[in-house]
């Protein structure tokens, strides 16, 4: 049977479109400079299916789908929904406060052993309710959404007690089934060990018995997580901790992501690489030996420029050192109350351009077609191609090369979901 007209939707009058087409997994190296920009050519969709059928000269579209409903671009630049891979978009309240202390002098770490930083949204979630968490993060997410993000991978890790981090997962379900738009969901029980954890009689290897025996068997059984992930650093897990507790994630058929080297090199990118991640996130204190180790493996490198700008660090991800090792490169926001909280993904784009030395084509596979290789949905989530989910955004922009250009200013017209309008209202 034939695609009906009044499900066909057809994308035209944009002044470019950047497609990011080519092979549905992570690209590397030179590929990273073709976005697949181009001119004069529009996008058919199926509403129906929720995916892309064709794309081609817009007058040849436009010919052979007359009663196609029609998408007005109005000369501003379409481009596929932006994946972003990493944030911890479920918290309470704000943590202002820790960015003056960090003003002043106090370090991450600091903050952390005097009862702040995460230990600080612990306790706040662990007094707040489902609906709490669930109206909070459906706010967040919509100013999120409204940039033109449309694949959101969500982290637990602000409860760190089994019943709180299954309330965060159930939030997650629910906000995606609410949002009409891809939430991936990530258990990050091992975010940080508990205070309570830290005193006799209660110890760090009974909350790590804890994740392993109790919590990753619940999240398993309820299928709340995609993956697992854990902050593998200097002074939070160490790398045999972290290899136990993802090692047990992916006996209970969990996929695996690590923090990694993210403000001291602790080998977590070559552990990364050892056990297959998916992904290894941050990476601004990788060593030569971790680039060469995920440059070998099919581990995306992802990085979050977003976070060692507001903590004031002048040391980034080596961005460039990756791609010329050839490892896989992907940007997102870490979108979180202490350390980047931001949900402008564009934003993250132009400190891609700025700080890490990217071009803006990079920049935009890093952040769409890498990013979905982050969240192993490089086939069918991150291009605009044949057979691939319609999520779209339209940039108030003339050239791809604005999206980063603009710093700050939200550039999003309208994003799409399976070929459906957003509702962020």
């Amino acid at each position: 049977m034939s695609t009906q007209a009044p499900d066909l939707a057809l994308f035209v009058n944009a002044a470019e479109v950047v497609t990011c087409e080519g092979p549905a997994r992570a690209r590397r190296g030179a590929e990273m400079l073709d976005a697949g920009v181009r001119r004069g050519v529009a996008v058919l969709v199926d509403r129906r299916a929720g995916t892309v059928l064709e794309v081609g000269p817009e007058a040849a579209l436009r010919a052979a789908h007359p009663a196609a409903s029609v998408e007005d671009c109005a000369g501003g630049v379409l481009a596929p929904g932006l994946v972003d891979s990493h944030t911890h978009a479920i918290f309470g309240r704000s943590r202002h406060d820790e960015q003056e202390l960090r003003a002043a002098g106090a370090g991450y770490l600091e903050i952390a052993r005097k009862g702040g930083g995460i230990h600080s949204s612990v306790r706040d979630l662990r007094e707040r309710s489902e609906e709490e968490l669930f109206t909070l993060g459906l706010s967040r997410l919509r100013r999120l959404l409204a940039h033109g993000t449309t694949t959101v991978e969500v982290k637990s890790g602000y409860g760190l007690s089994l019943e709180s981090e299954l309330r965060t997962l159930r939030v997650i379900r629910r906000l995606g089934e609410a949002l009409g738009v891809r939430l991936v969901p990530t258990f990050l029980g091992a975010h940080e060990v508990p205070l309570e954890y830290r005193e006799a009689p209660r110890t760090r290897e009974d909350y790590i018995r804890l994740l392993v025996e109790e919590m990753l068997p619940a999240v398993a059984r309820e299928g709340l997580a995609r993956f697992c992930d854990v902050f593998c650093e200097p002074g939070v897990y160490t790398a045999g901790e972290s290899r136990r507790v993802l090692e047990a994630a992916r006996a209970q058929g969990l996929a695996l992501k690590l923090h990694a080297d993210e403000l001291e090199n602790g080998g977590a990118a070559q552990l990364a690489a050892e056990l297959g991640a998916t992904s290894a996130d941050h990476l601004a204190a990788i060593s030569p030996e971790g680039i060469e180790a995920l440059a070998r493996s099919g581990t995306v490198a992802t990085l979050l420029p977003g976070t060692m700008l507001f903590l004031g660090r002048s040391k980034q991800a080596p961005a460039r050192a990756l791609i010329a090792g050839g490892a896989a490169v992907a940007l997102a926001s870490d979108f979180n109350p202490g350390t980047s909280p931001t949900v402008n993904f564009p934003l993250i784009l132009t400190l891609g351009v700025s700080q890490l030395r990217l071009s803006a084509a990079e920049a935009l596979v890093a952040a769409t077609v890498n990013g979905a290789a982050a969240l192993a949905l490089a086939d069918s989530v991150g291009q605009l191609a044949t057979g691939f989910r319609a999520d779209l955004a339209l940039f108030d922009v003339q050239d791809h090369r604005e999206i980063p250009y603009w710093y700050g200013d939200n550039r999003c017209a309208r994003t799409w979901s399976g070929g459906r309008r957003v509702q962020l209202a």
